[in-house]
């Protein structure tokens, strides 16, 4: 048996399926995130996006989330090398950078809930949604000290 697709093929080469399959399914990228306009610091939050099941860690609508959520960013082969924000245990940063996948990425283990056993995924930890907030200043009540 050859070695896994993510150990073989760059993430431009990836089919539409393959790189699907990168998605761990911890919601972190489905989080609110700041930005100091100063220094260009990222700052998370424990909001998740309005359309982010907290339950199962994903979105609700993955299909027309590009359409229904202005901010939403639809991540690319070529994006993904430049989003400052991205997870570190992130399976399309680590492809990118040209690290293996964690034993709990659902290709390695062969189960889709390792990352939630693992404690990597933000199940259980999204403390409000974009729509109960009402001012920009209501975010900084959600803010983490690090990346969840």
């Amino acid at each position: 048996m050859g070695a896994p697709f993510w150990k073989t093929k760059t993430l431009e080469a990836m089919t539409p399926a393959e790189w699907e399959s990168l998605c761990d399914g911890c919601g972190k990228c489905c989080l609110s995130k700041l930005e100091d306009e100063d220094t260009g610091e990222i700052y998370w939050t424990s909001v998740g996006c309005r359309l982010f099941d907290a339950e199962s860690c994903r979105c609700a609508d993955y299909a027309n989330r590009l359409a229904r959520v202005p901010d939403c960013v639809g991540l690319t082969p070529q994006n993904v090398r430049t989003i400052r924000w991205l997870p570190r245990t992130c399976a399309y940063r680590l492809i990118a950078e040209g690290h293996d996948l964690y034993w709990w990425h659902r290709l390695v283990s062969g189960s889709a809930e390792t990352v939630h056993e693992a404690g990597i995924s933000i199940r259980g930890r999204v403390k409000a949604s974009e729509t109960d907030l009402a001012e920009p200043d209501d975010y900084f009540e959600y803010m983490l000290d690090d990346e969840p």
